[in-house]
C-alpha cells in the first residue's frame, strides 16, 4: 500500500474547425474575429457566473447560465463545452448533487481547455 495512483483529469477538447471556417467565411476575418473573441469573453465570464450561483445554492439561475453556455460554445464550435454545459442542466433537472458537482467540475476544466484551444486556434489560418 506504499503506492499512490495520481488520477489525471486532462481530457483533449475538439473545436469544430468547420463551424470556424463557416463563420469566417460569412463573416469575413475581422466579423469572425470580433464574434470569436466576444464569445470567448462571455464564456469566461459565463463560466465563472455558473460556478458562483452553484456556491450559493441557486440552482435555477444555474441552470439558465448553463443552457446560455451552450448556444454560445455551438456558435464557435466548441461542442465539447457545449455537451458538458448540457450535461450540468440534466444534472440540475435530476436534482443530483454528487453529480452536479463532478459535472460542474468538468464543465469548468472543459471550459477553460477549450478557451485555450480556440485561443491558440486563432493563430493558426484556418
Amino acid at each position: 500500500m506504499d503506492q499512490i495512483l495520481v488520477l489525471t483529469r486532462e481530457e483533449p477538447v475538439r473545436l469544430d474547425a468547420d463551424r470556424l471556417r463557416e463563420l469566417y467565411t460569412r463573416l469575413g476575418d475581422v466579423g469572425a474575429e470580433d464574434v470569436v473573441c466576444r464569445a470567448m469573453e462571455e464564456i469566461a465570464v459565463r463560466l465563472a457566473h455558473t460556478e458562483r450561483l452553484y456556491r450559493q445554492d441557486r440552482m435555477a439561475e444555474m441552470r439558465k447560465s448553463a443552457r446560455s453556455l451552450v448556444a454560445i460554445a455551438d456558435q464557435v464550435g466548441m461542442r465539447a463545452l457545449s455537451v458538458v454545459a448540457e450535461d450540468v442542466t440534466r444534472c440540475i433537472d435530476a436534482g443530483d448533487p454528487v453529480a452536479l458537482a463532478a459535472t460542474l467540475s468538468r464543465l469548468l476544466r472543459v471550459g477553460e481547455r477549450s478557451l485555450i484551444a480556440i485561443w491558440d486556434l486563432q493563430d493558426v489560418t484556418l
